[in-house]
């Protein structure tokens, strides 16, 4: 049996996590039907991928800047089915740990690899097929659970494939977790199936990967984790005319957008230099205004209850 190339090891020069597959053309175009929303962004993502949870910073300011003008539309990749794999150094879910230590320093985003020792994933299909349940509930809700999921797996070594973790994860965005059970072992199934059917029509073969299209059917790719710059790019191709949106960089008004920030993320969304941002979260920290959890690779905060 041929051995294929482990999807966990992603590769932090290029931002991807990369399935096992055929070539791949990285300036591809493809034509969509023309829409009437200005630009809409195939967003093809997983889970547990490692460089999606990097992309999170500049994913997040762009939704703040642009979100006027994006009609983003998120669809799950199936980064990892099973542990059918034996290539790139990693062959059990045991040598996914030091590699996502490594990615967690590249990107600058807090990731615990001990959930691969102390409680490891067989899959990333069960939380993928659950994010499509929720959509169906509640599409900003949805994308609260996928975030609620991945700060769990990354920041708080739970095992997103228990459902005991799910349910947790859905109770927390308020999403109805009884329907959420019901669609999860019915409709969301197909709709992760249409996922990667999809997936595949357009040539994925990594994650996160980003096709921006505009209402004539042109489109811009965006492949791996890269800077805020190639996304804004993308758009402003498609749309010179488009203007960014000026939004409020105080730390109130972020964090009421965005209920966790990490000080990557802040100093992002803020402008403030990165030397600054975690001295900044820990006075409001102090004052009580902000609470922060911290992993082994770095801390969050978030408004305290």
């Amino acid at each position: 049996m041929e051995k294929q190339t482990n999807p966990l090891l992603c590769d932090p020069e290029t931002g991807v996590c990369e399935m096992p597959s055929s070539a791949f053309d990285e300036t591809m175009q493809k034509t969509a039907p023309p829409k009437e929303k200005s630009i809409k962004v195939l967003y093809f993502t997983d889970p547990i991928c490692s460089s999606c949870w990097g992309i999170e910073p500049q994913l997040r300011k762009l939704k703040l800047e642009y979100g006027h003008v994006l009609d983003i539309e998120y669809r799950m990749g199936g980064l990892l089915p099973d542990w059918s794999y034996d290539s790139g150094g990693i062959s059990s879910p045991a040598d996914v740990a030091q590699h996502w230590d490594e990615v967690s320093n590249h990107y600058d985003m807090p990731i615990d690899g001990n959930v691969w020792l102390e409680d490891p994933l067989d899959s990333s299909y069960p939380p993928s097929i659950a994010f499509k349940a929720a959509q169906i509930q509640d599409e900003t809700k949805a994308i609260d659970f996928l975030r609620e999921l991945r700060e769990m797996v990354f920041l708080k070594k739970k095992n997103i494939t228990k459902w005991e973790n799910i349910a947790q994860a859905a109770r927390i965005v308020g999403l109805d977790e009884k329907q959420l059970r019901i669609d999860y072992e019915g409709k969301g199934k197909a709709l992760f199936e249409e996922d990667l059917r999809i997936a595949q029509e357009w040539g994925v073969r990594g994650f996160p990967t980003m096709f921006f299209t505009d209402g004539e059917g042109n489109t811009e790719m965006v492949y791996g984790t890269k800077r805020y710059p190639f996304y804004e790019m993308a758009i402003l191709k498609l749309n010179p005319e488009v203007e960014k949106k000026e939004y409020s960089k105080k730390w109130e008004v972020l964090f009421e957008k965005y209920k966790t920030l990490t000080a990557r993320e802040f100093s992002e969304l803020s402008g403030s230099p990165r030397s600054e941002i975690e001295s900044t979260l820990d006075e409001l920290s102090s004052q009580g205004v902000l609470e922060k959890m911290n992993t082994r690779n770095g801390p969050i905060w978030g408004i305290k209850n």
